[in-house]
């Protein structure tokens, strides 16, 4: 069968579909990354063309495939301890001042595959050890939760870890599990995942001490930016921390927020 390729028509119906499930705005300069996440699937179910493929995702029982598409076009890049900065900051400047004895909680939304809800729980082991403290984990791709609660992963995806913290925390894997690594159970057992669409209302998650969510408003629009941010700053303690990627801007979205230094915010 030859390659399929996707019509200009064809990715404007997938770029408002993926904004109605989710928010995320695809510019034009993103076509080929639909065409080729999505390829697969056509294969699949044997389709001739894209446009088949949307007839199937929007067909009354296309609910399953529907969250396949949904995984694989929300899909972000990520690794252990990215932008370290927020994870000295957290450590150096939020950890220290929180009062002893009270539960801690930290919200890694948009977490993907887990790298960054594990090395916040990494961060939060080594200053409570076994007190009172929470990672709360949510993502839309129910495929990305399942590796993220798996926490198994390649040697070359763990280049941020320090040695200390892959003693402490991780194993190596050997034999059959040779150049790949498990976070400790222990370690897993702090760290809750959960579905969470941030473009919808969202559920009751109770207060947080910090949320991070970066490097992912990049993929919304001004009004939908707003909104996301307005949501989620209603679970957002007083005086709790704010953290969004290094190349991401709250200008213009929230005005409510103290910037402390860049993306990094507190919460009157």
């Amino acid at each position: 069968m030859s390659a399929v390729t996707i019509s200009d028509r064809e990715f404007g119906q997938f770029q408002k579909l993926i904004y109605q499930l989710a928010g995320i705005s695809l510019s034009p300069a993103k076509k080929a990354l639909v065409s080729g996440r999505l390829a697969k699937r056509l294969a699949q179910h044997r389709l001739g063309s894209y446009g088949d493929y949307f007839n199937l995702l929007t067909a009354g029982n296309g609910a399953t495939e529907l969250q396949v598409a949904v995984d694989l076009l929300t899909t972000n890049e990520t690794y252990f301890f990215r932008e370290p900065k927020h994870f000295d900051f957290l450590r150096t400047q939020v950890l220290g001042r929180h009062r002893a004895g009270n539960l801690f909680r930290v919200w890694s939304a948009a977490c993907a595959s887990g790298e960054e809800p594990y090395s916040i729980a990494m961060v939060l082991a080594d200053h409570f050890g076994g007190g009172p403290w929470e990672v709360v984990a949510s993502d839309i791709s129910t495929r990305m939760l399942e590796k993220a609660r798996a926490g198994h992963y390649s040697t070359d995806r763990t280049e941020g870890i320090s040695r200390e913290h892959l003693s402490r925390y991780c194993l190596k894997g050997v034999g059959s599990q040779e150049n790949t690594l498990l976070v400790e159970e222990k370690l897993r057992g702090r760290v809750s995942f959960m579905q969470v669409n941030l473009n919808q209302p969202l559920p009751q998650l109770g207060g947080f001490d910090v949320i991070f969510l970066r490097n992912v408003m990049i993929y919304f629009n001004r009004e939908t930016k707003c909104q996301i941010v307005r949501r989620m700053l209603s679970q957002l303690k007083p005086g709790g921390h704010f953290l969004i990627g290094h190349s991401e801007s709250l200008n213009g979205v929230d005005d409510t927020l103290q910037p402390l230094a860049p993306s990094i915010y507190r919460k009157s």
